[in-house]
């Protein structure tokens, strides 16, 4: 078995442990994504790329306090250490931490960035913010809570935030922080939608429409 096969064998199991936003649907689509993106990156070492997409969210912290089905997957896998290196570095540089990512050094974890955040964003994205509010119980949307524009990753962590706060808070931003052309062009329709979406819901709760 090649060890792409043999990886979305091993993280299935967990993915589908997690509630909807980030269960194993997510990583077909992140997966589809990342696709798309290698068609206008030639130079990118695709096998890493999907491998990295397959386990970006094994060991989520909003999930588990440790690396350790990340480590014990990357150690079944036929890789050089030198790979496992690569494809840690990849998905340390995913995560938005409220604003406090690491750089995206490489043109794989620049495609892995935008692939996943291509899924937070437009119509599953809305879906995906409103399905983990609600496995984590949090209200639908709160006019009188502001935005945070700085806070620490532990901040960003912690507080249960609305989940319409949550758009302000990350979702709007993600378009322009894009940074491969091929995330960029996908990026502008879904971020419309949004908007689009924010400002019907704006009137349907303030009796407008």
């Amino acid at each position: 078995m090649d060890n792409i096969s043999k990886c979305m064998t091993l993280v299935k199991s967990i993915y589908e442990k997690m509630d909807a936003s980030h269960d194993f649907q997510h990583i077909e689509r992140v997966y589809k994504n990342a696709e798309m993106i290698l068609t206008t990156e030639p130079s990118a070492n695709s096998e890493l790329v999907r491998l990295a997409v397959l386990l970006h969210d094994v060991s989520d912290a909003k999930y588990t306090e440790t690396k350790e089905a990340e480590e014990r997957i990357l150690h079944a896998l036929d890789l050089t250490e030198e790979q496992r290196v690569y494809i840690r570095d990849i998905i340390a540089s995913v995560s938005f931490n409220g604003g406090n990512e690491l750089e995206a050094k490489t043109i794989e974890a620049k495609i892995v960035r935008d692939a996943d955040r291509l899924d937070a964003i437009g119509a599953i994205g809305i879906a995906r913010t409103f399905a983990y509010g609600g496995a984590k119980g949090r209200k639908l949307y709160d006019d009188a809570e502001e935005a945070r524009t700085n806070m620490s990753i532990e901040e960003y962590r912690t507080k249960s935030t609305a989940s319409v706060t949550h758009f302000y808070e990350k979702l709007l931003l993600l378009k322009d922080l894009m940074v491969t052309a091929k995330g960029k062009q996908m990026a502008k329709e879904r971020h419309a939608f949004m908007e689009s979406f924010l400002e019907q819901l704006k009137n349907e709760v303030g009796g407008k429409a």
